[in-house]
């Protein structure tokens, strides 16, 4: 695409008419061509309209059995807009619309025809309210209907329908907009229906109502008879410290400010008396926000740390304040001076202060943690902060662990007796080699080994180090029995940390345990909130399950947090795919823009032009990424190249196509000498020469895959080569064998091996997959096809 036309379009708010032609799926092409053309007529014909378009303050975006007209002048536009083609539908007695008028935040860019594209909660809450309706209404959110009510000539049209319950449970305030002549005075069908529900229930709860009071009365006396520690002695307890700010000259030195802020929270959460928020929940917050009360509501604690970060040299200086949040007080503060040698006595000193100031009652043991000095050598703690710096980053990407084991290892050669130091080396290693962040090797394998196990013998007793050593036996070695056995005596250490139930949650969920999976998830979350990577991976179990709209929800919560995030909006395409829903897909996936190394987003990309049959658009695009390849990237290379050649097959450019996975056959053969057990890459290598007719080799790769990784030892992906055999067989004419593997993952729940969002097969997807062309014919497999989405 030209440069000119990659400029990002503003976050900002917008006053969205949402335009939906009621019973669309019902009609036949020739009458749907019809409608459209006739609202795209009415719609040209609004005053209000021509004029915002005349001002260049209008988007126009089609939905295929509607429009999105988004204006920036005012909600007036908005609705005066609606109200001109509601009177403009007399004369079309045939058009049935609904509509639906929303202001909120929008952003979005030019997509890749150079088209103008938005997205946004914006966009979203007035689809949400046009839904509530049916032909002929005008609903408005509140927001708009509080905006309208300020201007005179707008009350008579108001009319409050109080709340209606959309996707995902959420619950919208609006009002129908109507008078004698425009728009539908009648109660929504779903407005109706709530209703004619409250009317039968009453009587129930009146009675649930009468039990409730006295369940609290009950409790009442209870809490009246408990021993005098109460409830909100606990909640006095609790703190989370926000991001310190860094006021060193040289801003690279950030790094330094985020290590001295994650040491002092680390030393707090090993009190168990005191609750500690995870710093991957206060991240996202400013260092000195207005609104203390706020976050610290959403945070669930009554105490706020702030700090600030001064380096020059081998001086250090640190500002720290303790914050009552309720009445925004402060309870103390100090100023820290101190030589870089010195700067674990201001950790621990701080630690200390903030403990007497809470009253928190503090064990002899955890005396000794917050004292504690984890190394004498500055360079190695300066390399040890660095690397935590990497690891802290919200993407687990390969550029971030690269990063973070390239000074973590410095760390360790600078100091061997460094064991906190060894002990995140041994986690960033085995999180790489299960994720594939890091070359899956036997090398970096037995680093993560030999790290976690030097931790131990430096201290034993060190809640790091124990973790450590569960992680690497979970993720190197899925010896689960162990890695739950170094989890819980972790835990006795690290009694705030949310990394234990969520790498509980991991480990339950490889052994399909879902339900207990979920529950330590659930614990996770409880503390650490707003940790976007446990409510992503949240996400992906519900997504595993074909729980699709639980896994929407998760996404809406990692929005909400980090808002326009493309990799969570990527995911979100996904699950539109997985259920069919090709236009949904495309409009969440158009405005993005990838860099190089995000290869979800651009797989989902890829996958979605060629489910749509029309990838030819995305083959520039792919070629281009691989004209500068990356040397860390590894056997990932070869597989891009096998995503081009798939795309050129589609495409009809066969013989590119074979010329690209021929070159992904080199490049996948000689990663797999030194990684043969590497299942992601027998994925890719299995596809590639099923492409290139070489059919023997397909099933063998296929084969070895489900060895490699057995549904028997991990029911997360251990399904995932099955699929892959199902499509190798689709393809090189095994029907019966491709049926009998469709059959099976189409019953279990699993991560999927293809695309971006990792989904497994559904239904939608075999009718849209080219993969399985050659058994559209199969009455098995239409049946399959046919079916509704598994549970």
């Amino acid at each position: 695409m030209p440069a000119e036309i990659k400029k990002e379009i503003a976050l900002e708010i917008a006053h969205i008419l949402f335009v939906d032609i009621v019973g669309y799926s019902k009609l036949s092409i020739n009458e749907q061509r019809a409608a459209i053309d006739e609202l795209n007529q009415v719609v040209r014909n609004s005053e209000e309209l021509q004029k915002a378009e005349a001002a260049s303050r209008l988007i126009k975006i089609p939905t295929g059995d509607g429009m999105a007209l988004v204006f920036y002048a005012s909600p007036e536009a908005a609705a005066q807009c609606a109200i001109e083609i509601s009177r403009a539908l007399k004369e079309h007695p045939r058009l049935q619309l609904r509509m639906g008028v929303h202001s909120g935040p929008v952003s979005g860019v030019i997509d890749v025809n150079g088209h103008a594209n938005l997205a946004g909660a914006g966009l979203n809450v007035a689809q949400r309210v046009m839904s509530c309706g049916d032909a002929g209404h005008i609903l408005v959110s509140k927001r708009v209907a509080e905006d309208l009510a300020e201007y005179e000539q707008w009350q008579p049209l108001l009319h409050d329908l109080g709340t209606c319950e959309v996707k995902h449970g959420m619950r919208i305030g609006i009002a129908n907009l109507y008078d004698s002549e425009r728009g539908n005075s009648q109660l929504p069908k779903k407005l109706q229906a709530v209703k004619r529900h409250r009317t039968h229930v009453r009587w129930v709860e009146v009675a649930i109502a009468l039990l409730v009071l006295a369940a609290i009365i009950a409790a009442f006396v209870f809490l009246l008879r408990r021993p005098n520690r109460s409830v909100m002695a606990i909640v006095e307890k609790s703190i989370a410290v926000l991001p310190f700010e860094n006021r060193s000259e040289d801003k690279a030195n950030a790094y330094f400010a985020e290590g001295i802020q994650d040491e002092i929270l680390t030393r707090l959460s090993k009190i168990a008396d005191l609750k500690v928020i995870s710093r991957t929940s206060t991240q996202h917050y400013k260092s000195t926000p207005e609104n203390l009360p706020e976050i610290a509501r959403q945070l669930g604690v009554a105490h706020i740390v702030e700090g600030s970060v001064q380096k020059s040299g081998d001086a250090v200086r640190v500002n720290v304040q303790l914050i009552k949040a309720a009445n925004d007080s402060h309870l103390w503060a100090d100023t820290f001076d101190r030589k870089l040698t010195d700067i674990f006595s201001v950790e621990s000193e701080v630690a200390k202060a903030i403990a007497d100031q809470l009253r928190v009652k503090l064990t002899g043991q955890e005396e000794q943690v917050i004292a504690a000095k984890p190394t004498d050598n500055p360079e190695a703690y300066d390399a040890y902060l660095r690397g935590l710096a990497y690891n802290l980053k919200t993407a687990n990407s390969a550029a971030n662990s690269r990063g973070a084991q390239k000074y973590l290892r410095e760390a360790v050669r600078l100091d061997a007796k460094f064991a906190l130091a060894w002990t995140l080396l041994s986690f960033v290693d085995a999180r790489g080699y299960l994720t594939q962040t890091l070359q899956p090797t036997d090398a970096l394998r037995e680093e993560a080994r030999k790290a976690a196990a030097t931790a131990l013998t430096l201290e034993p007793n060190l809640g790091e180090a124990l973790h450590a050593e569960g992680y690497y036996h979970y993720a190197c070695l899925k010896d689960y029995a162990t890695a739950v056995r170094y989890f819980e005596q972790a835990r006795q250490f690290l009694p705030n940390s949310s990394k234990i139930p969520e790498s509980l949650a991991y480990v339950t969920r490889r052994q399909g345990q879902w339900d207990r999976s979920e529950s330590y998830f659930n614990e996770a979350e409880r503390l650490d909130p707003q940790n976007v990577y446990v409510l992503g991976q949240h996400g992906q179990s519900y997504i595993a399950l074909r729980r699709f709209a639980d896994a929407l929800g998760k996404c809406e919560q990692i929005l909400e947090i980090t808002p326009n995030d493309i990799d969570t909006i990527a995911v979100e395409a996904s699950i539109a795919q997985a259920e069919g829903d090709l236009p949904r897909a495309t409009a969440l996936l158009a405005p993005l823009h990838p860099p190089a190394d995000d290869s979800n987003v651009l797989y989902t990309q890829v996958y979605q032009a060629i489910l749509e049959r029309h990838p030819a658009p995305m083959i520039p695009r792919l070629k281009e990424i691989l004209a500068n390849p990356d040397p860390a990237w590894g056997y990932l290379y070869g597989e891009l190249r096998f995503w081009l050649g798939w795309a050129q097959d589609v495409a009809g450019d066969h013989d590119d196509a074979q010329e690209s996975w021929r070159t992904a056959r080199r490049d996948l053969e000689f990663f797999l000498k030194e990684q043969p057990d590497n299942y992601n890459l027998l994925f890719d290598l299995a596809l590639t020469v099923m492409g290139l007719g070489d059919k023997a080799n397909a099933l063998t790769l296929s084969q070895r895959a489900m060895v490699a990784m057995p549904i028997e030892k991990d029911a997360f992906d251990g399904p995932a080569p099955i699929e892959i055999l199902a499509r190798v067989a689709a393809r090189t004419g095994e029907p019966d064998q491709a049926i009998a593997a469709l059959q099976k993952v189409l019953s279990i729940p699993y991560e999927g091996p293809l695309g971006g969002g990792q989904m497994p097969l559904t239904p939608a997807l075999l009718r849209l997959d080219p993969m399985f062309d050659s058994l559209r014919n199969d009455p098995r497999f239409q049946k399959l096809a046919a079916s509704p989405a598994p549970k």
